[in-house]
């Protein structure tokens, strides 16, 4: 299976607000850069966005390692989706649903194709993939924001 490296970001300028999303992808040497976003949304919509869109990026299943600054997504992908699952998509209380359960859905059945390492790093602390999706996830909350004025 190839080998691929993501690298995942999401951002908001308010929380509801215009928010976007950036993703890189790395085969070997080469290098792709995804990003989208949308003018009322919340940042853990965009983390969340980012990491699919990459994943639909892929042609076929690959060997991942996924780094992403986002504890909401690897809280969510490693501790909570278990058990989400088993409760029919419900909390842990099973009395509430399960917030973006769209998305967590749609990234479960993604992730189902590949084999993935997830990594978490620290936010804004100079790491250049992450500083460098980041800033493509900022710059499109801000066209976001430019469009809805």
């Amino acid at each position: 299976m190839p080998q691929i490296e993501i690298y995942t970001d999401g951002a908001c300028s308010g929380n509801p607000g215009a928010g976007g999303w950036g993703a890189l992808l790395r085969y070997g040497s080469t290098e792709k850069e995804l990003s989208g976003g949308a003018q009322q949304t919340t940042n853990n919509r965009m983390e969340l966005t980012a990491v699919i869109e990459a994943l639909k990026a892929l042609k076929k299943a690959c060997d991942i390692v996924l780094y992403t600054d986002s504890r909401y997504v690897m809280d969510g992908i490693q501790k909570w989706l278990p058990n989400w699952k088993i409760n029919n998509w419900r909390t842990t209380n099973k009395k509430s649903a399960v917030k973006n359960i769209e998305l967590w859905q749609e990234l479960d059945a993604l992730q189902s194709q590949h084999n993935i390492q997830w990594v978490w790093v620290k936010g804004h602390n100079g790491h250049p993939e992450n500083e460098r999706v980041d800033k493509l996830a900022r710059d499109e909350a801000k066209k976001f924001a430019i469009d809805k004025a």
